[in-house]
């Protein structure tokens, strides 16, 4: 296995590795959360009308009403949230509550996003996880989010929060938190399960056709996902053969008010999958080693996912890995080689515009020729010789009859 080591990456202090990455204070106790989550079912600001019982948060005891799902265990951490596996009690079924604390600007700008991206798709895709609903609690109440609900003051001074970035709940004002709560993936992230199990083309190319689905169903819902990465793609295995989900929406942006308001409905339909590679963005965010040339110079649309994509496909088939600095995780991921360095491939192509991708990396690769040359125009740093998400489906499904 091909793993570069951490202290060969040179760290840089660029405001484009900064600019979407805000770490969260202090990690809050979370001894009695995992015990109970109080959910109501009204868009109103007051708690649900069922037997109470105690929480305690924050050395505070309160009364609220009786939990809707028990949180189990902690599965995962990051930078603005806790993710927990947790079971429903009425039905038994398994889910995930991701708990978001909306404190700080930049955490409640994350939240909204995830919220608000999630929430408009009128549709869902077996590839991209589902929210099954979305909690606004805060001083012992609970209330179901709805999108662009004006009538929960709460929620409107989240987003005046987000808009103004400038904190609307003051001290002494408790903690407002966002809980999520979606589809259980029981497979863990794309790095462990790729990473844990012998080579396997058959799995490959399944990823592949998967992969380009959700992605190409979010760019038709007009969604630049903007954070692609192994971390970011959970696996699901109810169904017996594993399915990929697309998750973790907190970078991601809906790219609304592109169409003409004077065309048809039927004209709009039409423009709808190509609108989104037009609207541009300039919030340079991700993950360094996924980031697309332009998402380093801070202007970019939808084709930096392609990019992405890319990097995520070519460092799969081939499992080259790099440890993370800070996780000192393995994590799948392509780049260039500068002496003892490793650079990430966005980051060198802008450097070296017309560098050569070495594809495939390794000598004794059976990469096809056709996945080499889809990946070359995936990885193009003109973006517009990449393919957009709809010809790239088409083009992986071709692949795929043609192996």
């Amino acid at each position: 296995m091909d793993t570069a080591g951490s202290d060969n990456w040179r760290r840089r202090t660029r405001s484009a590795r900064l600019s979407c990455r805000q770490q969260s204070g202090a990690r809050a106790k979370e001894s009695s959360v995992l015990r109970c989550l109080s959910v109501g079912n009204t868009e109103e600001d007051h708690a649900m009308e069922e037997d109470s019982g105690p929480f305690k948060q924050d050395n505070l005891e309160r009364r609220v009403m009786a939990p809707r799902y028990n949180l189990l265990r902690e599965v995962g951490r990051g930078t603005y949230g806790v993710v927990y596996e947790a079971v429903a009690r009425r039905s038994g079924a398994k889910v995930a509550v991701k708990k978001l604390r909306c404190d700080a600007p930049e955490n409640v700008e994350l939240a909204l996003q995830e919220f608000w991206a999630l929430a408009s798709l009128e549709k869902r895709h077996k590839n991209v996880v589902h929210l099954e609903e979305c909690v606004l609690q805060r001083n012992g109440m609970a209330q179901k989010m709805s999108h662009g609900n004006k009538l929960s003051k709460q929620y409107l001074r989240l987003v005046e929060t987000s808009l103004k970035g400038e904190r609307v709940f003051n001290p002494p004002d408790e903690p407002c938190y966002l809980w999520f709560v979606m589809e259980f993936c029981e497979g863990g992230d794309l790095n462990r399960f790729i990473l844990s199990r012998r080579p396997d083309p058959q799995t490959n190319n399944s990823f592949m056709l998967q992969l380009t689905s959700a992605v190409a169903f979010l760019h038709e819902n007009n969604i630049v996902h903007r954070d692609l990465k192994p971390d970011n793609i959970l696996i699901s295995e109810k169904s017996g053969t594993p399915v990929l989900k697309v998750a973790d929406f907190g970078l991601s942006k809906v790219c609304a008010g592109l169409s003409n308001t004077g065309e048809s409905k039927e004209s709009d339909d039409k423009t709808k999958n190509i609108n989104v590679n037009k609207f541009w963005l300039s919030s340079a965010c991700g993950s360094d080693f996924y980031m697309a040339p332009e998402v380093w110079e801070g202007h970019y649309t939808a084709k930096a996912d392609i990019f992405a994509l890319g990097i995520i496909i070519w460092a799969m088939l081939e499992r080259i890995t790099f440890i993370d600095a800070e996780s000192k995780r393995e994590l799948l991921g392509t780049y260039v080689r500068q002496g003892a360095d490793i650079v990430p491939v966005g980051e060198a192509l802008l450097e070296n515009p017309k560098m050569v991708l070495n594809i495939p990396q390794k000598r004794r690769s059976c990469m096809p020729d056709s996945v080499r040359k889809l990946l070359q125009d995936m990885l193009a740093v003109n973006p517009q010789d990449r393919p957009d998400a709809f010809e790239l489906q088409n083009r992986v499904d071709q692949v795929m009859c043609a192996a």
